[in-house]
């Protein structure tokens, strides 16, 4: 949107530059299942947060952001930490036991959660197209994860659910993000107060597991550890919100439903998960579901709000 309070269509560089995000964001699980072998769930929670703390805080200071001031957002910014902390805590304990392309699905419900909350308490009204998004969402999740598979057993539904508690977590600190005086402070300091809590968290989730490391983290691990640290956390993180004080929040969040789509097909391309005809039918109805509820309008409404944390994940 530019000075004029007009909104700006979406150039051709914007369009690269959402498909890139998306891309990014829709590997990030896969990096977690290709880290596990050397680095257990809970463990790389925590190193994640930890570096992703240092860079952030570096970007922050580099750009002049003012971390340490009074503005009033630390009892939010302290509550919103420990919902991110617990999020993170079951959406990498449900990644041991489900796969990549269930997970990314089911973590993927979150914007519908967001709509919902949003609804309830902050008072946003929907579309009729929203609530058509929202049905068939919700149809796509009831279908993956209530008909009986093959390949799914009460460990993977066990996983299953701990994703989707993960993305209710998620759409919690976002709408808690909206409905405080962290919708007022720095992109950088609302993901900071996130980050930083977690850490605590997530290594006291991993002292209780019993993680422990059992041996040198090899090449690959590295790689993908500093990709969710450095590149996903930190700087795409940065170019969305880049993107957001250009261009229409609404218009961008339209590219949301990539993002799974991308998820689901690495999976079965770098880490060969089974995509079964009833799973590939309630991914498709999820990421419709997803689209409709995202679908650019006239006005920013909780669309526009629904990705604003979704770089973390």
């Amino acid at each position: 949107m530019d000075s004029s309070g007009v909104e700006r269509s979406l150039s051709p560089r914007a369009v690269a530059l959402m498909l890139m995000l998306c891309l990014s964001w829709g590997f990030n699980q896969i990096a977690v299942k290709l880290a596990l072998p050397d680095i257990p769930p809970l463990l790389q929670g925590t190193i994640r947060s930890i570096v992703a703390l240092a860079v952030l805080l570096l970007i922050a200071r580099f750009r002049g952001v003012k971390i340490f001031n009074h503005d009033g957002t630390l009892h939010a910014g302290l509550f919103v930490g420990v919902l991110f902390g617990l999020e993170f805590v079951l959406i990498y304990r449900g990644l041991l036991f489900t796969s990549a392309s269930r997970a990314v699905v089911f973590l993927y419900t979150a914007p519908f959660f967001v709509a919902l909350g949003s609804y309830r308490l902050l008072g946003e009204r929907f579309r009729a197209s929203q609530w058509a998004g929202l049905g068939l969402s919700f149809a796509g999740v009831a279908l993956a994860i209530g008909l009986p598979q093959a390949d799914v057993d009460a460990g993977v539904l066990w996983g299953d659910l701990l994703i989707v508690g993960g993305g209710a977590l998620w759409a919690a600190t976002t709408v808690m993000v909206k409905a405080t005086k962290l919708r007022h402070a720095a992109p950088e300091k609302a993901l900071i107060y996130q980050v930083a809590v977690s850490i605590p968290i997530l290594a006291l989730a991993a002292f209780l597991s019993g993680e422990t490391l059992t041996r040198v983290p090899g090449p690959l691990t590295v790689f993908v550890m500093a990709y969710q640290a450095i590149w996903v956390v930190g700087l795409t993180f940065l170019l969305w919100f880049g993107l957001v004080k250009t261009y229409s929040a609404s218009k961008l969040s339209a590219f949301s439903f990539i993002t799974p789509l991308f998820g689901v097909v690495a999976s079965y391309f770098i880490l060969h998960d089974t995509l079964t005809p009833v799973f590939g039918a309630a991914a498709l109805l999820v990421i419709a579901g997803l689209y409709l509820v995202n679908r650019p309008n006239s006005e920013v409404g909780v669309a526009s709000d629904a990705l604003l944390n979704v770089t973390k994940t």
